[in-house]
């Protein structure tokens, strides 16, 4: 198979979707890569080392589209990259298509193969490609929410952890998934008070067991949210339902509540996010304020830590990446159904139930989609 490697052009991007090893390998199974010039450059990594591990250099991008079989991408196409997809062109990057009507449309009018990063599951049903970069984006959250309670970010002036007679910031955390673990895990080790709730009772348990004393488990509930969201300093959104568009958990009524100069880091705005106020910033244009309450809504917060991203997300997506080259898409999905929950569309019509629920109007056909069978 060919496969395309293209540089990443949305803003503030700097990771890289394969390091030179994965072209070795894909090259040492008999596949050909196309490799960007300078597509790893944000990640450390220069173009001889992927000259050296078999890729071939390609300048422009619409020639690695017009070639390719296969693109691997890191996040989902942009509006100019969407006009170079081809009708049964396979795509493996992460869409979120649940937070984008318009990329939606884009990529069923190309009627590609989309494979999408954030619904592969394993036998298990953990999501093995979205999980490196929620631990990456749950720790950023805290470390970005704490430079916004700086008051030159429009914060409450306050250190996170305080000091010896000053006590620490009040942490929020709703959703107690892979990204809120490491977001409480990491503002307690700052020395904050931490509240970290969810709707899944066995969860809590095991994180009461497990999190220092600092970090206290709630369930989660209307009520709930809004007693502890008006006494919070910092509130980190984790919430996730897998290929679908997160709920709103914080309206523009109890915004108004909260104190002035608290911070929301909305970590789900990738997928439509959790707070009503909320919409998708940039690294380098990351806050904006609402009732005086600051928000942080960067829909690529690992991509600022583009070289330990680029290897969490390559170490993760390799194996799969070498098995969909090898099998082909249908034997691919024919791996599972965490395989098969990996392909969001296929010749104009989604295929995933959570990106059909989010666009009833659009053509689809989740429940009875069916696997061509082995010749």
């Amino acid at each position: 198979m060919i496969i395309g490697v293209p540089a990443e052009t949305k803003k503030d991007e700097y990771r890289v979707a394969m390091l030179p090893v994965g072209v070795q390998l894909l090259t040492d199974d008999g596949h050909q890569v196309l490799f960007q010039k300078g597509a790893g450059l944000g990640s450390g990594y220069g173009d001889t080392a992927y000259e050296q591990a078999g890729a071939i250099l390609i300048r422009d991008a619409e020639e690695i589209y017009a070639r390719a079989e296969m693109i691997v991408k890191v996040k989902e196409p942009q509006p100019g990259e969407c006009a170079l997809l081809r009708p049964g062109q396979i795509v493996f990057c992460y869409f979120h298509f649940a937070a984008s009507r318009r990329l939606t449309e884009s990529c069923l009018e190309q009627r590609i193969a989309a494979v999408a990063y954030e619904t592969l599951a394993d036998g298990k049903g953990h999501l093995p490609l979205l999980t490196p970069m929620s631990e990456i984006a749950g720790k950023l959250s805290i470390q970005e929410g704490a430079k916004c309670l700086e008051k030159p970010m429009m914060g409450r002036g306050i250190l996170l952890g305080g000091v010896a007679g000053v006590a620490p910031a009040t942490v929020l955390v709703i959703g107690a998934g892979v990204v809120g673990t490491n977001a409480a895990r990491t503002a307690a080790g700052l020395g904050a008070n931490v509240t970290i709730m969810d709707i899944n009772i066995d969860r809590l348990r095991y994180l009461d067991e497990v999190m220092p004393a600092n970090v206290t488990t709630v369930y989660c509930d209307p009520h709930v949210v809004e007693d502890h969201a008006v006494r919070a300093d910092l509130v980190v959104g984790a919430v996730l339902i897998p290929g679908g568009k997160t709920p709103v958990l914080i309206n523009r009524r109890l915004l108004s509540r909260m104190k002035k100069g608290a911070v929301l880091v909305d970590v789900s705005i990738d997928q439509g996010g959790c707070f009503e106020t909320s919409h998708p910033t940039t690294h380098s244009d990351p806050v904006f304020v609402v009732d005086g309450v600051v928000h942080y809504c960067v829909s690529n917060m690992p991509g600022a830590v583009g070289r330990t991203s680029s290897r969490a997300l390559c170490n993760a997506t390799l194996p799969f990446c070498r098995q969909l080259a090898s099998l082909g898409l249908d034997g691919f999905i024919r791996q599972g159904k965490g395989f098969q929950a990996a392909l969001n569309m296929r010749d104009g019509r989604i295929t995933c139930k959570a990106v059909a629920k989010a666009f009833p109007d659009l053509p689809s056909n989740p429940p009875t989609w069916h696997v061509p069978p082995a010749r």
